[in-house]
């Protein structure tokens, strides 16, 4: 009788926990559901990505929402698939991959944002480029040489139109800058002293402890070292079409699916239209975009240009994408092949075509 009760026992505690361990797992995929939703994905966005979990068994679905490793795995995975499959010019797999990356930059940037912000100008580091205002008189150039103690050193402004005989000992200025990967700030401050530091004739200037963060950035950039070919876009162009001649040779600085920076020699102005043409993992990348702004280093007759591009095709921001998050094999190519397929070519524009439509539709 004893171990027939025993056997009862033991079923009934099977019973009760494998009940629960289902209740469990329905509930966690519930929660999935609802975070995904929460999280801008449509229901059959939420059944393609539950299949990405479950194909890389991941055991709780929800922690995708909270971890970026997890969510990384699950976009790898898609990018691999896509790969290996050539489903790369599906406009279906290109749509939901595009979800999956603005997400995933969404979620980097806010932990990024976290670590890297500054709340004052002791944080600034040296080498720190600046613009500094001065109230009716203009904008001068200038960069951080030392910071400690009570106060910031920075190198002499200067400027194209004012003399450089400018007394600056007690002139309240307004201090500009731009912290890479993270954002823009502004505070006031006021000139201590002129001096010598490093050398380099320089700025004594009061700390602030209230720095004013202005726009924050929209893209995350890389690094990216590359030859690449660019293209004046004159009236009448297509901005988007692969050119099948070599252009002007330049070399990327960094790239992002906003924009990119790249050095050539010579001078360009801001407000310019020009394209950019590189290979990617052996594809042909076209960026068309605007020169936002040109720093010119007259001894070497080089400039740092850096460049906003237009709404990119989706397979194209995408491709940028996998590079920004490290996701392509590493490419020996160092040149664009110009050997480009009619058809491929004809494929990039008629995308540009459909982005420009959703853009305008978005704007109307």
């Amino acid at each position: 009788m004893i171990p027939f009760l025993i056997l009862v026992v033991v079923a009934l505690v099977g019973i009760i926990y494998l009940t629960r361990s289902n209740r469990e797992k329905s509930g966690n995929w519930i929660q999935f559901f609802a975070k995904g939703k929460e999280a801008g994905f449509t229901i059959k966005d939420m059944e393609q990505l539950r299949r990405l979990v479950a194909s890389c068994h991941i055991k709780d679905p929800v922690t995708i929402f909270k971890s970026q490793k997890q969510f990384e795995t699950i976009i790898r995975s898609m990018v691999n698939t896509v790969r290996l499959s050539g489903e790369r010019n599906d406009p279906v797999t290109q749509h939901f991959l595009s979800k999956l990356f603005d997400y995933f930059k969404k979620i980097e940037m806010q932990s990024s944002e976290n670590k890297s912000r500054i709340s004052n100008s002791r944080q600034i580091s040296e080498g720190q480029y600046l613009r500094i205002l001065v109230a009716g008189t203009g904008v001068y150039k200038s960069e951080v040489v030392k910071n400690f103690g009570n106060y910031l050193t920075i190198s002499r402004p200067v400027n194209n139109k004012n003399a450089a005989s400018m007394q600056w000992t007690g002139v309240k200025i307004s201090v500009y800058f731009w912290r890479e990967e993270d954002a823009g700030y502004v505070f006031d401050t006021e000139v201590i002293d002129e001096v010598f530091s490093k050398g380099i004739s320089s700025l004594k200037v009061e700390h602030n402890d209230a720095l004013f963060r202005t726009q924050k950035r929209k893209s995350l950039r890389v690094k990216f070292h590359k030859p690449a070919f660019l293209y004046v876009i004159n009236d009448g162009d297509h901005p988007h079409r692969l050119e099948k001649l070599p252009g002007l040779r330049c070399m990327l600085e960094d790239i992002s699916d906003t924009g990119c920076a790249f050095r050539v020699y010579g001078q360009a102005s801001v407000g310019l239209r020009l394209k950019l043409q590189f290979s990617l993992d052996k594809i042909p990348i076209c960026m068309p975009a605007t020169v936002r702004s040109i720093e010119y280093n007259q001894e070497t007759n080089i400039s740092l240009v850096r460049m906003e591009a237009d709404p990119l095709p989706i397979g194209t921001r995408n491709h940028i994408l996998c590079e920004v998050f490290d996701m392509l094999p590493e490419d020996d190519e160092d040149e664009l092949p110009f050997r480009v397929l009619e058809e491929e070519a004809d494929g990039v524009v008629q995308q540009a075509e459909e982005v420009k439509e959703e853009t305008n539709e978005k704007t109307n």
